[in-house]
């Protein structure tokens, strides 16, 4: 434990720009904060700092975040560091630990009863109403009102307020009619003498509102306020915010625009954005040194945020304003690669060939990670890595068998081939049968037009429609027995395995390999996002997917969904510009070795604007006097400067800013001879950009 009396043991442990955060003890304080920059290690030793030089009194301190797991990490920090009397909470924590407290003694009576779940009462009140609501129904619905009650709106004002956003309701409800489930909701609820989650935050906002001796004690209780992950804050939770600080503004917020991916439950980067304004004469510290990944990654990460428009999707200058650009701090790394395979299975052998090849390297099974934007992605991963032999476990979800809606499929499908062959009927067209029993599920020819829960089920009905085409002369005997025997195969616990996610699920985690699996147009962006705003938080979501991955980054991409279908698929439009398509002459898209058909090679012209456009001030300089060095070295020897170096080794150079010759070698286009001839003016060249 570092002392309370060692300020300077404090900040000589952090970098420049983390030694600036920490140094502000009081006033408002915006840190803009990079995938991989130490924001948890910035925001923990400023803390400690002001406990250390006596300007904060850490009892004071309220510091929030959004789950349970990173308000603990931060609490086991502040221990560590002597001020472990600073609360670290989640906003619902916060929130109903004062609830709990005052509604006694305001109302005279007991809180009402917090509900651990809504399924119950959504259910009841989608009855009410008159709404059919099976379990995936009453999960969406549920999500729906989670949205309105953090957008602070009530069924009353649903209506309007959906309007205006462009929200479209699930289970087929129009506007009014979701409204007047809303409203049944509340009632269930208030027959129940019950509140939930969303409840828990608006009562205390009414009660800080109304009772100005509950706002006073609470204000003399937290004088100094830290919320961590600010681009994911709530209009209901900024408004909880400004009602615990009152007129204060000793506070420090963190976040990072370029991981805003949570629009859709109500969170708005806005309020990171827009904090300078409103909190007068705030300081903006920006982390850009990232300890988390090499540069090769690094790079990838910042030309994918370097071509957003914005939140809105309309900027018409490059790059996400409030973004930071990464400056990796690790030692140069493995290439980035990129594989394009001939369908979905043959993506999946293939990076099941890759990670075993990272496992005769000495990676952990546990450090490495397949990331993909849709659930129902996991079933060919789940296959290929049974039959490999290679554990794994799904995180955030259940495995693709366990699924409710895939189980009832297997039971039904199992029992109309009963039913056939006792009535004496062959069943030919299995594909036939399979697509008519999941049609009495909900499945349909076309996917649902709203994403959620119901979404999730359409697409896992259809990756089982999947199988059987697969496979259609099959009977439907033999392809039940062939899923119940996949079934078991995978049921069996994992401790040790690949980790398998969705991209919204691996936020917040990191891995020393990632695969990033099937970044195809229609899955990256998704189909559903079909706004300026929506295909700008799809790009944001595959710069968070990107940032997960420590060393070994690959990318991939499928052409068809099954073997038996044409390729139709083309790349994701957030990679197009940087996918190597000089590879494509040399067969090392797809898993069989076939090569795809030819596609013209960038011009290097066109490859130096898009460069040019999206590199930072520093990278464009150090480009430029590269390439004037270049130019003056090849008229001294009387050779055409492309033959000193090509300008993609010299954007490599610019990017990656190696720091030493061996860096430099690992670079593509620094080959030996280049190396010995010229790595030590260029190394000199370099060093004058590299951060101090």
């Amino acid at each position: 434990m570092i002392g309370q009396g060692s300020p300077e043991e404090l900040l000589d442990a952090l970098d420049p720009q983390q030694r600036e955060v920490a140094l502000q003890v009081s006033g408002p304080l915006c840190v803009r904060a990079g995938a991989g920059t130490g924001k948890t290690r910035a925001i923990t030793y400023r803390i400690a700092y002001g406990n250390a030089v006596g300007a904060v009194d850490p009892g004071t301190v309220l510091a929030v975040t959004f789950t349970s797991k990173a308000a603990a990490e931060m609490a086991v920090r502040l221990r560590e560091l002597g001020a472990g009397r600073a609360q670290a909470m989640t906003f619902h924590g916060a929130a109903l630990k004062q609830l709990g407290y005052f509604w006694p003694r305001v109302t005279g009576g007991p809180l009402p009863n917090l509900m651990p779940h809504k399924a119950g009462v959504v259910a009841s009140a989608a009855s009410r109403v008159g709404v059919r609501a099976d379990r995936l129904v009453v999960r969406d619905l549920a999500a729906e009102v989670e949205w309105a009650k953090v957008s602070m709106v009530g069924p009353e004002g649903y209506e309007d307020y959906a309007r205006k956003m462009g929200r479209t309701p699930p289970a087929d409800l129009d506007l009014p009619d979701f409204s007047r489930f809303y409203e049944a909701y509340e009632q269930a609820k208030s027959d129940r003498n019950a509140i939930d989650f969303e409840d828990v935050l608006l009562l205390q906002c009414g009660m800080l509102e109304d009772r100005e001796d509950v706002a006073r004690s609470v204000r003399a209780r937290y004088r100094n306020f830290v919320v961590d992950e600010y681009q994911d804050v709530s209009p209901v939770q900024q408004h909880l915010l400004d009602l615990w600080r009152g007129e204060r503004t000793d506070i420090c917020v963190v976040g990072d625009v370029a991981q805003t991916i949570y629009s859709f439950t109500g969170a708005s980067a806005r309020y990171l954005e827009e904090f300078p304004k409103r909190m007068k004469g705030a300081r903006v510290v920006q982390l850009v040194r990232d300890y988390r990944s090499t540069p090769q990654v690094v790079a990838l990460a910042n030309q994918v945020v370097a071509s957003a428009k914005g939140m809105d999707g309309k900027s018409r200058s490059p790059g996400l304003p409030g973004a930071v650009r990464l400056q990796a701090q690790r030692p140069m790394g493995p290439a980035v690669t990129y594989d394009r395979y001939d369908h979905d299975l043959a993506e999946a052998e293939g990076i099941a060939e890759k990670i075993r090849g990272l496992r005769q390297q000495g990676v952990a099974l546990s450090e490495i990670a397949v990331l993909y934007r849709v659930n129902a992605q996991s079933e060919a991963f789940e296959e290929v890595f049974s039959d490999a032999g290679i554990p794994f476990q799904v995180h955030g979800g259940s495995r693709f068998f366990d699924r409710e809606e895939v189980k009832r499929a297997i039971l039904l499908i199992r029992q109309q081939a009963r039913v056939r062959t006792l009535a004496g009927q062959e069943t030919s067209d299995l594909v036939g049968m399979v697509a008519e029993v999941i049609g009495t599920l909900g499945w349909q020819k076309k996917a649902p037009a709203t994403a959620g829960a119901v979404r999730d089920r359409w697409a896992n009905l259809d990756a089982l429609l999947e199988l059987a085409r697969r496979n259609p002369d099959r009977s439907p005997e033999q392809f039940v027995s062939e899923l119940e025997e996949r079934s078991v195969s995978k049921a069996a616990p994992t401790v040790e395995g690949v980790v398998l996610s969705t991209l919204h699920a691996a936020k917040g985690l990191e891995w020393d390999a990632v695969f990033l699996a099937g970044l195809s147009e229609g899955l990256m962006p998704i189909s559903l996002a079909t706004t300026a705003e929506g295909v700008e938080e799809e790009r944001r979501l595959l710069y968070v997917g990107i940032t997960r991955a420590r060393e070994h980054l690959c990318i991939s991409y499928s052409l068809a969904r099954s073997a038996d279908r044409k390729g139709k698929r083309a790349v994701s439009r957030f990679l197009s510009p940087m996918w190597p398509r000089e590879n494509a002459s040399r067969g090392r898209w797809t898993a069989s070795g076939s090569k795809p058909a030819s596609i013209g090679k960038p011009k290097t012209s066109d490859l130096n604007k898009l460069f040019l456009d999206s590199a930072d001030e520093e990278t464009r300089e150090l480009f430029e006097e590269l390439r004037q060095w270049r130019l003056g070295v090849s008229r001294e020897v009387g050779k055409p400067a492309y033959t000193i170096l090509t300008d993609a080794a010299l954007r490599g150079v610019a990017e990656a800013k190696p720091r030493t010759l061996k860096q430099l070698g690992a670079l593509r286009g620094i080959g030996a001879v280049k190396l010995e001839n010229w790595g030590t003016p260029l190394l000199r060249m370099v060093r004058g950009y590299l951060p101090d």
